[in-house]
């Protein structure tokens, strides 16, 4: 079976990965990369063995935060290194992480260039954020004796259905795996269910509920670096397309009780920024990209739309909201991170669509904290409604922000099964 799947994985990377790569080059001028991906890309922090940290991209990374602060704490002389899939999520760790942890592009699943990567990081052990499975890494690490944590983790509906097709294969590849730190008792029932040994599986909460607040004052500077002071905002965060539209369309319903309200999108693909500005031109609105905040004049025009096509910000953006939308939820896509403003005591909208998050959803509309729109007219009429009433806002935020509250203590557990399974205490340069 691992053959076989190397060869798909072979043709996959000519018919479909390189393919993809160029035209990402030619069209908005992101690196193939091709040495990193084949595993290449030496270390220059002294000694080993180190730390691996992997996070796919620009949300895997952020939750990662804290458990690169708390392996820093717990093991100060660990060199760590934090792999992403996407230049996104590089940019992220090089910027959150300094000098705290060494970045590297993960390398494609293919056995040299796998073999290439971990003899150059030397890994004590893995920790993948969320449910990262690479056969060929997996079983070349457990060859090495190398221990792997899958942490975070979560098995969406659609993964599932799809794990189960290939059950037999994926079976082996869990048993490469020394222990999973689940999100929920469902993603525990649903890894087992596809052949994880149950005393290896244990549930520790969702990460995401624990991320590393802003520093003071932080909400003051962003104002000031938009030019937005005393003025209102409202963020709409992550949106795909087939949302902006009605983004745009609750914002002018809610200008019209709120005068000088700002409004921030966020499209999760960066790429789609140049496709929102013309949208927003299209309904007569002024718009300006946040890489060209602040100006030399003191604030964008009155009416101006931002658009938000930095990487890394969303999350301390949603500090300076009065309200925030949480997109890839009015369509099909399965929601994104709501849990962000309601760390930030935002009172949050999303829509029905949110199945990546259906804990989460559930636990903020059921506090609360959050309301589901059903439609773009019911976006705006909530908007509106929150706009209008201040103490509504505080209230729905502050009930938020206490329902994550009451579900703190992923990263304590995470940690505790890291020294239990893969680098215990006093490890020193020894592996686990």
């Amino acid at each position: 079976m691992y053959g076989l799947y190397t060869v798909l994985g072979l043709v996959a990377v000519v018919l479909v990965f390189v393919p993809l790569a160029l035209v990402r080059r030619a069209t908005y001028g992101v690196p193939v990369r091709v040495r990193e991906r084949l595993g290449g890309n030496g270390l220059s922090v002294p000694g080993g063995p180190r730390g691996w940290i992997h996070a796919v991209s620009v949300g895997e990374a952020i939750t990662a935060t804290a458990i690169v602060e708390a392996l820093r704490h717990a093991h100060p002389a660990l060199p760590l290194v934090v792999s992403t899939v996407t230049e996104t999520g590089a940019r992220v760790v090089r910027e959150r992480f300094g000098g705290n942890a060494t970045h590297r592009f993960f390398p494609l699943d293919l056995p040299l260039a796998v073999r290439r990567a971990v003899a150059s990081i030397d890994p004590a052990f893995l920790v993948c954020m969320e449910t990262e499975l690479w056969p060929n890494l997996l079983r070349i690490l457990r060859a090495r004796g190398v221990p792997v944590m899958i942490a975070n983790g979560r098995i969406s509906d659609r993964s599932f259905g799809r794990y189960r097709l290939v059950r037999p294969f994926l079976r082996r590849v869990l048993a490469d795996v020394t222990v999973f730190a689940m999100r929920t008792d469902e993603d525990a029932r649903r890894i087992i269910a596809l052949g994880a040994s149950p005393e290896r599986v244990f549930v520790t909460g969702n990460l995401k509920h624990e991320a590393a607040s802003d520093p003071a004052g932080a909400a003051d500077l962003w104002h000031r670096l938009l030019g937005l002071s005393g003025r209102r905002v409202w963020i709409a965060g992550s949106t795909h397309r087939g949302e902006e539209e009605a983004v745009l369309d609750a914002h002018r319903a809610a200008r019209a009780g709120c005068d000088g309200l700002v409004l921030v999108i966020a499209p999760r693909h960066p790429e789609r920024v140049t496709e929102v500005l013309a949208l927003a031109a299209a309904r007569g609105w002024a718009a300006v990209r946040r890489s060209e905040l602040p100006r030399r004049e003191a604030s964008p025009d009155e009416d101006a739309i931002i658009v938000l096509d930095t990487v890394g910000e969303l999350a301390q953006l949603y500090g300076i909201a009065d309200v925030v939308f949480v997109g890839g939820s009015l369509v099909p896509a399965g929601g994104h991170n709501m849990l962000e403003p309601a760390l930030c005591r935002k009172p949050v909208l999303f829509g029905p669509h949110t199945e990546n998050f259906r804990q989460a959803a559930a636990l903020l509309e059921a506090s609360g904290g959050a309301r589901v729109v059903r439609d773009g007219a019911a976006l705006a009429s909530q908007l509106r409604r929150l706009l209008a009433d201040a103490a509504l806002c505080a209230k729905l935020g502050n009930a938020a922000y206490e329902a994550l509250a009451a579900h703190r203590g992923g990263v304590r557990e995470t940690l505790d099964l890291v020294e239990r399974f893969l680098y215990p205490r006093g490890a020193g340069g020894t592996r686990a």
